[in-house]
């Protein structure tokens, strides 16, 4: 159905209008109008709220909703995942599975692609968490996993991946040339993470094609004056995009502001959330505001995008359209989706957000619905 949707406001991923309609026909954004310039034939629908935006999209999250993927990998636990992704205002994600056996992770991409294929909405791929990553800063992660690459394994995940596997975090340190050339020419997303490597190992990744870095500060070598690490090169590729947990547990909110700073647009907002479950290879606990491992360690956020926008504007004083930026555009660049979602433009899918004055969420548009 033709629909023109009516807002107070409506941020289109650049700037805010006032006194305009968004045209959405057979899923897609058609138009942003003046509301007096609606053709016929469209159904004009007044949303009662603040704002219209661009939906989210998470590129790392575990679970939600009570389930885990790695611990329970069916079609339902990733509809539970997209529930979850909805009640913060995503409507895009990529399932993550943290540093395990190559088996599992060839079963998790298997059980992806039949949620695809059954029509499952939302799923935008498979996130490997590892396990191509540096035991010294393992976090949460297994060490009996943990395994330099090799060119044949890499080759049976993209084989057995196929349509599915598109993004995986390594150390560039732990990681031949030839097995980061092999994953960047199948246009995996490539992000460096869960690294101890010195400034000049991670510069050398950038500069080989790794587009991307995964939680900032989270397990990785930090920036000092004599050895400026992983952190470091981060913040000095101008070419870069880095991932952050904005829930002032992960990271303080001083870091967010200042790495804002530094980085501007290249910095953007997951969730990495988990969900408690006492079975699997990887055990969750829930300790009110965050999941640890049985011994204490950090294991995930309980995050929902929403939630990291307002802690972004509020906490750590980025304004809202940036913040909005960081959970929608700059997540659709770094996978190159961003003619897609992230944005108000001709042509995007009519995934959209409502939003009222203290960022409550009042709506979910999914395809235009």
């Amino acid at each position: 159905m033709a629909t023109a949707f009516i807002a107070r406001e409506i941020f289109t991923g650049q700037t805010i209008e006032t006194g305009k309609a968004v045209l959405v026909n057979d899923g897609k954004i058609k138009d942003l109008v003046p509301i007096a310039e609606i053709p016929p034939g469209y159904r004009q629908q007044q949303l009662s709220g603040y704002m219209l935006a661009p939906a989210f999209i998470d590129l790392q999250i575990y679970g939600g909703n009570g389930r885990l993927f790695s611990a329970d990998m069916t079609t339902d636990t990733l509809e539970a995942v997209y529930e979850y992704c909805l009640a913060g205002g995503c409507t895009q994600f990529m399932i993550t599975l943290a540093t395990n056996s190559i088996e599992k992770f060839i079963h998790g991409m298997e059980v992806a692609r039949n949620y695809q294929t059954g029509g499952g909405k939302g799923l935008l791929g498979v996130h490997l968490e590892g396990p191509y990553i540096n035991p010294v800063k393992k976090g949460a992660h297994i060490e009996k996993f943990i395994k330099p690459p090799t060119i044949e394994e890499i080759q049976l995940l993209l084989e057995k991946g196929k349509g599915v596997f598109k993004m995986m975090t390594l150390a560039p340190e732990q990681c031949h040339r030839e097995c980061i050339e092999l994953l960047l020419q199948h246009n995996i997303v490539v992000s460096a993470g869960h690294s101890n490597a010195r400034y000049s190992e991670a510069i050398d990744g950038f500069y080989q094609g790794i587009p991307a870095a995964t939680h900032l500060f989270n397990a990785m070598s930090p920036l000092q004056g004599r050895e400026p690490g992983m952190v470091g090169a981060i913040y000095d590729n101008p070419d870069v995009r880095s991932s952050i947990v904005c829930d002032g547990i992960h990271v303080d909110f001083a870091s967010v502001r200042i790495s804002k700073k530094t980085m501007g647009e290249r910095l953007f907002f997951i969730t990495d959330a988990v969900a408690e479950v006492q079975y699997g290879e990887y055990v969750h606990v829930f300790k009110g505001d965050r999941y640890t491992l049985p011994d204490g360690t950090l294991s995930g956020s309980s995050l929902t995008m929403l939630q990291a926008v307002k802690n972004g504007v509020e906490m750590a004083g980025i304004p809202l359209p940036e913040a909005l930026r960081m959970a929608s555009l700059y997540p659709a660049a770094v996978i190159g989706k961003e003619k897609k979602w992230g944005s108000i433009h001709p042509g995007a899918h009519a995934d959209l957000i409502l939003l009222d004055e203290q960022l409550n969420l009042l709506q979910v548009i999914v395809d235009g619905e």
